[in-house]
């Protein structure tokens, strides 16, 4: 009977923490229903919010903080002239290489 009752403790203090994780149900969505007046409240609420959103200009430049920070991009070289191109290769320095 010891032994059972010590099982029955195991199980309860490590059951405990997995419950706690469970999520919690909420069967009452929108809690008690409004009244027509707060209903009427909030739709003004609303119509007033959208009517301040239009008012807001539209962005043309870019928000980017760290814009004037970046380096240009890497601009294209030149391409060879055919000149370049066809003429002998150059030749190499002879001697010793120091550096």
């Amino acid at each position: 009977m010891k032994l059972f009752r010590m099982a029955a403790v195991l199980l309860a203090a490590l059951a405990g923490p997995a419950y706690a994780q469970l999520p919690n149900i909420n069967l009452m969505q929108d809690g008690p229903s409004k009244t027509p007046e707060e209903k009427a409240v909030e739709a003004e609420r609303e119509k007033a919010y959208k009517e301040t959103l239009k008012k807001i200009p539209d962005s043309k430049s870019s928000s980017d903080p760290w814009g004037g920070m970046r380096a240009d991009p890497p601009k294209q070289p030149a391409a060879p002239k055919a000149s370049a191109a066809t003429s002998a290769p150059k030749k190499s320095k002879s001697g010793t290489a120091a550096n």
